[in-house]
């Protein structure tokens, strides 16, 4: 017969429960565009890259909600407008479609997305290209929506190629990525909220 594993929580640690979901909920609350670069690690940029890559995305980000409330904010993107984007770029959170599955907390995947009257063009006409298809899911860890997960397919200016579009199963490979990286954030803010690990 197969040993049954035993996980049961430790009544020692039931007293500390509240007060370490209060700690990392304040941790999980400041993270930010300009913290998030210092969060991820090597494995985590991997975790995300691969799930952008996967889905047969041409580039992919991470928005997370600003201080303020008001927008969000590119904290990672895998494109080669990285710069221009990561920490300046501010989708308001009344327009858009990244904004509307942030709202929402459901996933979003449509193709020729340009013609979606809900697609913000903010971004779109400040990179000089247009997006084709997207795939776009919230983002939780500590048990809260801190953003949004998305990915692209682009045509540039001057391109004729036209891309071809997203699948349900590219949204299932981008979902399993987001879940990846959330339980490594989690990990990582519960190792250093016990002093567990300093890093």
């Amino acid at each position: 017969m197969t040993a049954r594993l035993n996980l049961l929580p430790d009544p020692a640690f039931a007293q500390l429960k509240t007060a370490l979901a209060d700690r990392l909920e304040k941790m999980a609350a400041t993270i930010h565009a300009e913290q998030f670069s210092a969060l991820l690690d090597p494995l985590m940029r991997q975790t995300i890259e691969r799930g952008f890559g996967d889905a047969g995305a041409h580039e992919g980000t991470v928005w997370l909600l600003d201080e303020a409330a008001e927008h969000l904010v590119p904290a990672f993107n895998t494109g080669p407008d990285a710069a221009q984007l990561v920490g300046k770029f501010k989708q308001p959170l009344n327009s858009g479609l990244i904004c509307m599955v942030f709202a929402s907390e459901q996933p979003f995947i449509e193709n020729e997305v340009h013609k979606n009257a809900s697609q913000s063009k903010l971004l779109d006409s400040r990179l000089k290209v247009r997006t084709h298809a997207m795939i776009a899911l919230p983002f939780h860890f500590i048990h809260a929506c801190r953003g949004v997960i998305s990915c692209v397919q682009l045509k540039r200016n001057g391109s004729d190629l036209e891309p071809p579009g997203f699948r349900p199963d590219h949204l299932t490979r981008l979902q399993r990525a987001t879940a990846l990286l959330a339980q490594l954030i989690e990990f990582r803010l519960l190792s250093q909220a016990t002093g567990w690990s300093s890093a």
